[in-house]
């Protein structure tokens, strides 16, 4: 993070966090972003009157402080850049509140805002990304804004599982590179070289070069990046290019090797967003093990998943372990691959819905993108739970590069 960028003040607003251990995580994790943790004040008043400005009856005190603090923000009585909305994984009336106040928030103000449920295992590390986010959004919203690339600029995108690269020239993609993630940088670089190849050009000719996902550190140093970005603001700018849906309302979703993401995208803006996954069952990894254990490529599994129906399948559980396990139960009672391969899709799809959906305001169009986006059933289980019309855009699974390879022409034209 660029020490020289404006300090942003992030509102904490929380229930248990001093009390898990992990407000120390959450400062070390703003910190790390230029950004500093501040508390709203508020009065006696304020908290003996919030529950009735709510509509909603707590019984924790510590629940009232966060909504009167959240009042605090909208009636301007603080000012912050971006807001921080936490209670414990616990706590179902803690997740009751948090996703009221995220509302609020949103809907009053053009404050960023990003809620999330806490353990006590919870590290800066893990909160660094949606720091990351949340800063960035603060700062950047004009350049974030800015619809078109220009000149020849590359994104990478170092996934978990998958490393992508692209080259765009004057807003359109001249070339593509997709290759899995074994040794970070061998990958980066052989992702990146396809995709020089296919654009018919040389690594001098690119004039700014963007980095993503789980690598982007590294692989930025590597090749001395001028923009090294987490996934929540690159995947959404990413996403409404690739769908044409630029300007507006949009909702973005990304079900990854190792986790989710799911966006409240207003034109090209993230505005509230939730990332993770209680468990490996709700992301990719899980399909690439049931597409193992069905003898089938993953690329195979989707068309397999929309000839079956997955109410056939009794799924036992979420977790991965248990989730295959079910799957293995049911192949050895009768059940059919596609039927199989149909379960497995619907089982991510509704804990997509189920633990993040609830977090952000699902908007149309409703754009899916990333790797499992290609998996056919994936999208119409999605569909089926939503009942709305999911977009998988063309190349979709570049959502990172291409986000990176946008966002990096406006941060280096936002120099000249």
């Amino acid at each position: 993070m660029n020490s020289s960028e404006n300090l942003v003040r992030i509102a904490q607003l929380s229930c248990g966090a001093e009390y898990s251990g992990i407000q120390a995580e959450i400062d070390s994790a703003a910190k790390q972003v230029n950004a500093v943790i501040v508390y709203p004040e508020i009065d006696i008043k304020d908290i003996e009157d919030i529950e009735e400005d709510f509509g909603l009856k707590v019984a924790s005190s510590d629940l009232k402080l966060l909504m009167a603090r959240a009042k605090s923000i909208v009636t301007g009585k603080v000012k912050v850049d971006a807001v921080f909305v936490a209670t414990c994984f616990r706590c179902a009336e803690g997740a009751i509140v948090r996703s009221e106040v995220r509302r609020y928030i949103h809907e009053k103000t053009g404050i960023p805002v990003i809620s999330y449920s806490f353990t006590e295992r919870t590290t800066a590390g893990t909160l660094l990304t949606r720091m990351e986010a949340l800063t960035t959004t603060a700062r950047r919203k004009s350049l974030l804004a800015r619809e078109k690339q220009s000149g020849m600029t590359a994104g990478i995108d170092s996934g978990s599982t998958t490393t992508k690269a692209v080259v765009m020239k004057d807003n359109k993609i001249i070339g593509k590179g997709w290759v899995p993630t074994i040794k970070v940088l061998e990958s980066a670089e052989e992702a990146f070289n396809a995709a020089l190849k296919e654009a018919g050009v040389k690594r001098e000719d690119i004039q700014a070069l963007g980095t993503t996902g789980y690598g982007r550190f590294l692989v930025g140093e590597h090749l001395k990046a001028d923009l090294i970005q987490e996934e929540i603001t690159v995947n959404s700018k990413g996403a409404v290019y690739l769908a044409g849906k630029q300007k507006g309302p949009a909702t973005v979703l990304d079900i990854g090797g190792m986790d989710n993401k799911a966006i409240s995208v207003m034109d090209g803006i993230p505005g509230m967003f939730t990332m993770g996954g209680i468990c490996a069952g709700a992301s990719g990894r899980f399909l690439e093990m049931t597409a193992k254990r069905l003898g089938v490529g993953i690329n195979e599994l989707g068309a397999l998943a929309m000839k079956g129906r997955q109410e056939r399948v009794k799924m036992n559980s979420y977790c991965i372990v248990f989730g295959i396990q079910s799957l293995v139960n049911s192949l050895a009672a009768g059940s059919t691959p596609e039927d199989v391969a149909a379960a497995a899709c619907h089982s991510v799809a509704e804990q997509l819905f189920e633990q993040q959906l609830q977090e952000i305001d699902v908007k149309e169009p409703v754009i899916m993108c990333g790797g499992t986006a290609l998996i056919e059933g994936l999208p119409r289980a999605v569909e089926d739970l939503l009942k709305v019309k999911v977009i998988v855009p063309e190349n979709a699974q570049f959502i990172g590069a291409v986000g990176a390879a946008l966002l990096v022409s406006g941060f280096i034209r936002s120099r000249i």
